[in-house]
C-alpha cells in the first residue's frame, strides 16, 4: 500500500476485518513519507503487521532504486512513528529461523532457544549431543517477512514490465483488468523473482509477453485451492485471500491502476491447508 493512498487502500480490504484506526493511519501515512525522504528512497509502501503477544510489529518496505525486485529493504515500527531497518533477508537466515515456531512475542530483542541434536562418533561409541542455539525475534521477522513476501506477494497481470536492461519497473500504462479477466486466477503473478519458472511449451510461450509475463503465475500454485478469489463491495473490488498465510489480502479495483496487498496476521504459515480443501 503506498503512503499517498495509505486511507482508500485501507477502506478497500476493509471487508476482510483488517484495518488501522484513523489516528494510526495519519501517523503512519506522516512517518512512512519522511522514511522516504530521510533514505533516499525511490519507493515506500506499507506491507502490513504481525501481531505479537505483548506488542505488535508495523512493517513497511521501499526500494533504493527504480527495479522494485532488487535491493527491496524491510523495516519495522513499534509505534507506527519510528522505524528501524531489518537485516538482510539471506538463505541462510530463512533456513535458521524457520525452525521456530508459536507467536511472536513483539520484542525485537527477545531470544529462542533450539536445541540441535548431532551424533559424534562412529558404532558402539557414538555419543549424541546437544547444540544450543539462540535466534533473536528481530532475525525471525525477517525470515517470515521474506518467506511472506515469496508465497503470498501478488501482482496483476501489466501492473510490472521489465525494461530493455532488465529492470522491473511501474508500467504507467497499465489500466487495469477488465472484469472477464479480473475473475482468472491466471491473471495475477507472484511479486517476486522466479527461482523455479514453470516449463512452458513453444506453443503457450507463442501467447506470451516477455516483458509482461516473467513472474510465477498463481494458477500453478500447489495446493491447488489456496486461495481464494471474490467481489466485494458491490462487485467493484476484486479480493484475493492467501489460505497458506492467513492474513494476506490482495485488492485490485478493475479498469483502473489501483491494486496492492496488506498482511496483518501472526506470522504463521498454515500447516493445516492440505486438509482443509
Amino acid at each position: 500500500m503506498e503512503a499517498e493512498s495509505l486511507a482508500l487502500s485501507l477502506e478497500l480490504v476493509s471487508g476482510s476485518g483488517l484495518g488501522l484506526s484513523p489516528e494510526q493511519c495519519a501517523a503512519l501515512r506522516s512517518s512512512l513519507l519522511l522514511l522516504q525522504r530521510d533514505l533516499r528512497l525511490c519507493r515506500v509502501r506499507l506491507w502490513g503487521k504481525v501481531l505479537g503477544v505483548r506488542g505488535d510489529y508495523v512493517i513497511a518496505q521501499g526500494n533504493e532504486g527504480p527495479d522494485l525486485l532488487q535491493g527491496r529493504k524491510s523495516f519495522y515500527s513499534l509505534n507506527y512513528v519510528d522505524w528501524c531497518l531489518l537485516p538482510p533477508a539471506t538463505d541462510s537466515l530463512i533456513a535458521e529461523t524457520q525452525v521456530v515456531k508459536g507467536r511472536f512475542i513483539g520484542d525485537p530483542a527477545h531470544e529462542y532457544e533450539h536445541i540441535i541434536r548431532r551424533k559424534s562418533g562412529e558404532g558402539e561409541s557414538a555419543d549424541e549431543e546437544e547444540l544450543i542455539t539462540h535466534i533473536k525475534e528481530e532475525a525471525r521477522l525477517t525470515g517470515t517477512i521474506a518467506m511472506i513476501d515469496k508465497e503470498a506477494a501478488v501482482a496483476p497481470r501489466g501492473a510490472y514490465i521489465k525494461n530493455p536492461v532488465g529492470q522491473v519497473v511501474v508500467n504507467h500504462s497499465f489500466r487495469g483488468l477488465e472484469v472477464s479477466e479480473a475473475k482468472k486466477l491466471s491473471s495475477y503473478f507472484h511479486f517476486t523473482p522466479s527461482l523455479n519458472p514453470k516449463k512452458r511449451s513453444l506453443l503457450e510461450k507463442a501467447a506470451l509477453d516477455p516483458s509482461i509475463d516473467f513472474l510465477d503465475s498463481l494458477e500453478h500454485d500447489i495446493p491447488r485451492g489456496s486461495w481464494g478469489l471474490q467481489f466485494e463491495q458491490g462487485n467493484s473490488v476484486l479480493i484475493l485471500r492467501s489460505l497458506l498465510w492467513l492474513g494476506m489480502t490482495f485488492y485490485h479495483v478493475p479498469l483502473t491502476p489501483l491494486h496492492g496487498f496488506l498482511y496483518i496476521g501472526t506470522g504463521e504459515r498454515n500447516l493445516d491447508l492440505p486438509f482443509m480443501i
